[in-house]
Order: structure tokens, then C-alpha cells, then sequence
């Protein structure tokens, strides 16, 4: 009875919550806000594959050029924990709000100075150097953004709606690309290849510093979550949060990261392979490669829409499942689709990837912060998913490297990415069901 009453009373927390700030109002800031990151993230994922090897890393081969702008896009999933670490911290001891408006503003800080950065013509190697460190804060300041803005919307919105309300927050990433890729591609249409490497690159990463703005314009405008200041209240916060989640939710954080490894590698496959391998190894035109990642991008946000709702009505497991068996196979048709001389092939090939991928990305807003307490949630949740980051998006653009260079075929990468998502299979059905998980217990 006791439980039940205190259950009562965090809907209505919640409820009066809604009805002082309206859901609307931190689901358009949450959104906006994550957007623009991820804005900032897969621009530099554009500029990786095909202007930095040119102006960052000269070399006399083109795979060795290459690999090193690569290994410098992976630089960011590899900080990703720690800044997941580091703001979890912030976010579960001293709230939610705050600590999502510092994450913004080092991300835009780091994208709009790459936009000003001399190139190695200019200051020799310094310039890469320049450029890692600059993707070391955006990895930092994108970690600590999922995790934050995933709880701000799963812990205010109302029961047997969670799995549906937060995968919306998903769609920030195909909004990104969607922005990212756009601008970008409109800059290479818009000036010649030389003015496009000598200045038209630089473009989308300053508008970086307007998106910013805007973001957190809507973002200082939400308070702080119910859940939040009620834990905080009962002094319930945990002083050592990162500790605690070693200490009594190792379980929860290994196979959480192993359920998140699979949908890293699709989505370099299907978004940022599809540039290096298509350009590169099937001299597809770069112009029509930019344009079926952004096509794959709307894909990837109309699955986003009907996944999200299907995990409160079937759960999440069935659909993480779906999902992975899904792109397991579409990978073997993906690839010999981009090498056709069709466009409407090629982007067949990246719309149904992405719409497939799409359902291992929507559930995780709200599977992975479910299975943790409200004390630990934010640093939980970002740092398992930001982890399993590392062992995903930060490998995946080296593996695939080496291994089409290796083979010269993408038959390999296939084996591999197959191989995460049987992985992926094993840990949600050992983690189980989580969408009748009470979301309000501390």
C-alpha cells in the first residue's frame, strides 16, 4: 500500500510538473537542443571522409590519409565515457538542466573553432593536432548530452508513453545528419571544388555558433526534473555516482553495452562508409553519395516514429531484436545496391538500412536509463552508452579500413557487423523486459 501511495505521488509530481512547464516545452528544447549536437557530430563525420585527409593529413597514399582523419573521428567516441563520466556526475549530484546547458555550449565551441582552424599548409602539424584536440571537447560535450536529455523527457512523461516520448528525442540524430549532410552538400553545389577546400568547407561548422544560440535560448527556458529534485529532497543523490554504478549495477552497465555495440557499426555502415567506400573504392559521385545519406536520414526518422511507438505496445525487446535481424541481413544487399549504376538503387539501399537501423536507435532512450535508479541514471545511462560507443563507432571506421583494404571487397565488414548484432541479440534478452520498469523509483 505504502508503495503504491508513493507511486501516487510521483505521477502527480509529475503531473503538476507538466501542467507548470508543458511536456511540449522539454520535448522541443531536449530536441533542438541534441539536434544541434549531433549537427556538430556527423559534420565532422562529412569533413572526415572527404576534406581532412586532403588538408589535415597530406600523405603520399590516400589509404594511410585516410585512416588518420578517421582515427581522428573516433578520437570523440573514445571520449564520449568520460564525458559522460564527468557531467553523469554533475547531472545526478547537482541536477539535470544545468549540466545539459554547459554540454551545449562545449560542443558549439569545439565545432565552431574548427571552422577557424589553419590548415597543414599553414602551421605544418600542428593543424592536426589542433583538430584532435577540438574533437576531444566535442566527444566530451556530446557525452554528456545524450544521457541528460533522454531523463529530462523519460522522467516527466506519463506511464505506458515513455518508450514513445523519448524515442522522439532519437530523431535528433537523422535531424542532425539531416542538417549537417544538407549544409554540406548545398556548399559543394554551391562553389567550385578548389573555393569548397580552400573555404567552402569552413561554412557549416561556423553556422555551428547561430544553431548553439538557438538551442540554448530553448533550453534555459525548462526547469529541473521532478524525479531529480525529489531524490535530491529525500537526500537520496548518491555522492559517488560513477562508483555506485560499478559497485551495484555492474551487470546492467556490461550488458548494456554490449546491446549497443551492433547499432554503432550499422550506422557507420549505412551513413559514413557509404561516403569513403562509394567514393573511393566504386568511384560513385560525391554529390549522389551525400544525397542518399541524407535520403537514408529520412529513413531513418520515419522508423524512428513508428518503432518508438510500437516498443510501449510490444516492448522493447521484440523491436531491438527486429532491428538487428533486419540489417544483418540488408547489410549483403546494401553494399553490391551502392555499387549499381542506379540512383534509385543506391538510395533504396540507404533508406531501408537506415529505416531498419532505426529500430535498434529509438528504444534506446528509454531502455538504457531504464535500467537504472533515478540516483545513478544519468551517469549510468550516458556512460554505458557512450561506452559502447567506443567499442562501436570509435572501431568500425578503422576495422572497415583495414579490413577493405585488406580484401578489397566489403564481404569482411559484413562478417563483422553481423557479429555485433548477434551480440546485441544476447544482451537484451539476458537484460529482459524493461518497459513495465517503474521509472520513478530512487
Amino acid at each position: 500500500m505504502a508503495i503504491a501511495s508513493a507511486k501516487s505521488q510521483d505521477m502527480d509530481v509529475r503531473a503538476k510538473w507538466r501542467a507548470e512547464n508543458g511536456l511540449m516545452n522539454v520535448m522541443l528544447s531536449s530536441l533542438a537542443g541534441t539536434t544541434f549536437e549531433w549537427y556538430d557530430y556527423f559534420l565532422y563525420g562529412s569533413a572526415a571522409a572527404i576534406v581532412f585527409p586532403k588538408l589535415f593529413f597530406p600523405h603520399d597514399s590516400a589509404f594511410i590519409a585516410v585512416l588518420l582523419s578517421m582515427a581522428t573521428y573516433s578520437v570523440a567516441f573514445v571520449t564520449r565515457p568520460l564525458g559522460a563520466a564527468i557531467f553523469g556526475h554533475i547531472g545526478d549530484r547537482l541536477g539535470r538542466r544545468g549540466t545539459l546547458i554547459a554540454t551545449m555550449m562545449l560542443m558549439g565551441v569545439g565545432t565552431t573553432l574548427i571552422g577557424l582552424l589553419p590548415t597543414y599548409d599553414s602551421i605544418g602539424i600542428a593543424a592536426p593536432i589542433l583538430l584532435v584536440v577540438l574533437r576531444f571537447l566535442q566527444g566530451v560535450g556530446l557525452g554528456g548530452e545524450w544521457g541528460g536529455a533522454s531523463l529530462m523527457v523519460g522522467e516527466v512523461s506519463e506511464d505506458g508513453k515513455r518508450g514513445w516520448l523519448t524515442s522522439l528525442l532519437q530523431e535528433a540524430s537523422p535531424l542532425g545528419l539531416l542538417l549537417a549532410n544538407g549544409v554540406f552538400s548545398l556548399v559543394t553545389y554551391s562553389v567550385s571544388e578548389d573555393a569548397f577546400f580552400s573555404w567552402g568547407w569552413r561554412i557549416p561548422f561556423l553556422l555551428s555558433a547561430i544553431l548553439v544560440i538557438i538551442g540554448l535560448w530553448l533550453r534555459v527556458r525548462v526547469a529541473e526534473s521532478p524525479l531529480f529534485e525529489k531524490a535530491q529532497a529525500k537526500e537520496a543523490t548518491v555522492k559517488y555516482p560513477f562508483a555506485e554504478v560499478f559497485r551495484n549495477h555492474k551487470r546492467s552497465f556490461i550488458l548494456g553495452v554490449c546491446s549497443r555495440i551492433g547499432s554503432d557499426v550499422v550506422f557507420y555502415a549505412f551513413n559514413i562508409m557509404i561516403l569513403v567506400y562509394g567514393s573511393t573504392k566504386l568511384g560513385q559521385p560525391r554529390e549522389l553519395l551525400f544525397s542518399a545519406v541524407l535520403f537514408g536520414a529520412t529513413g531513418e526518422a520515419l522508423g524512428i516514429l513508428l518503432w518508438g511507438k510500437l516498443t510501449d505496445k510490444l516492448g522493447r525487446v521484440p523491436v531491438l531484436i527486429t532491428g538487428a535481424v533486419a540489417c544483418g541481413i540488408w547489410v549483403f544487399a546494401f553494399f553490391p545496391l551502392l555499387a549499381s549504376s542506379s540512383v534509385f538503387l543506391i538510395f533504396l539501399a540507404a533508406f531501408v538500412g537506415n529505416f531498419f537501423h532505426s529500430a535498434m536507435w529509438g528504444p534506446m532512450a528509454s531502455f538504457i536509463p531504464e535500467i537504472f535508479p533515478t540516483s545513478v541514471r544519468y551517469t549510468g545511462a550516458g556512460f554505458t552508452f557512450q561506452t559502447a560507443g567506443v567499442f562501436g563507432g570509435a572501431l568500425a571506421p578503422i576495422i572497415a579500413t583495414v579490413l577493405v583494404n585488406a580484401t578489397g571487397s566489403w564481404h569482411a565488414f559484413a562478417i563483422y557487423l553481423v557479429a555485433t548484432l548477434v551480440l546485441l541479440i544476447v544482451a537484451v534478452l539476458l537484460i529482459g523486459e524493461t518497459k513495465q520498469v517503474d521509472f520513478t523509483r530512487v
